[in-house]
């Protein structure tokens, strides 16, 4: 049986700008263009998140380039970069784990967002890891402590979800608003 060789960074950057891949646990994985309610969730969230860290940091959206390690560069639906972050912005991308990273679920690419990703951005030192699915209007918290990811706020539909990082909360109807129920 032929087993598959790791990529790696270098082969990730290799790759001709534009392309739609990411690099997890060492296999390039393409990510198709995400569907209209995965970006309107995703302008909700940025622009609320925009004004919040205003001054604090910067917030950034795909796609956009985070190097992980030498087996793991992502494009996370959107990061917050917090001043003092371990993070690094550069030219090519961010280096380091952004103190906030975003996932919208879309059915070609939840798989990696739930187990692999999850795994990496949790032994990276990604401060908090949030989860959003338009298909359900889920919003799901992880904050990163001494045991690994800790599920610290949940909503569905409606309500509020808080984050611990940026000392916010977020109402479910701003972040689901413009999408079909």
């Amino acid at each position: 049986m032929k087993t598959l060789e790791k990529k790696t960074v270098a082969d990730y950057e290799a790759l001709p700008e534009g392309s739609p891949y990411q690099l997890i646990e060492g296999e390039l994985v393409m990510s198709p263009a995400p569907a209209p309610d995965h970006q309107v969730v995703s302008g909700n969230i940025y622009l609320l998140l925009r004004m919040a860290v205003r001054g604090k940091g910067v917030v950034l959206y795909s796609p956009l380039d985070v190097y992980l390690d030498l087996e793991n560069a992502y494009q996370p639906d959107i990061v917050v970069i917090l001043k003092g972050s371990k993070a690094r912005i550069t030219r090519k991308g961010v280096y380091g784990p952004p103190d906030v990273v975003v996932e919208i679920l879309s059915p070609s690419t939840a798989y990696y967002d739930l187990t692999q990703k999850k795994d990496v951005y949790e032994r990276s030192g990604v401060r908090e890891y949030w989860i959003v699915d338009p298909l359900r209007r889920t919003f799901e918290v992880y904050l990163n402590t001494e045991e690994g990811f800790k599920l610290v706020s949940k909503a569905k539909g409606k309500g509020v979800v808080r984050s611990e990082v940026l000392s916010l909360e977020l109402e479910l109807e701003e972040v689901f608003e413009g999408i079909e129920p």
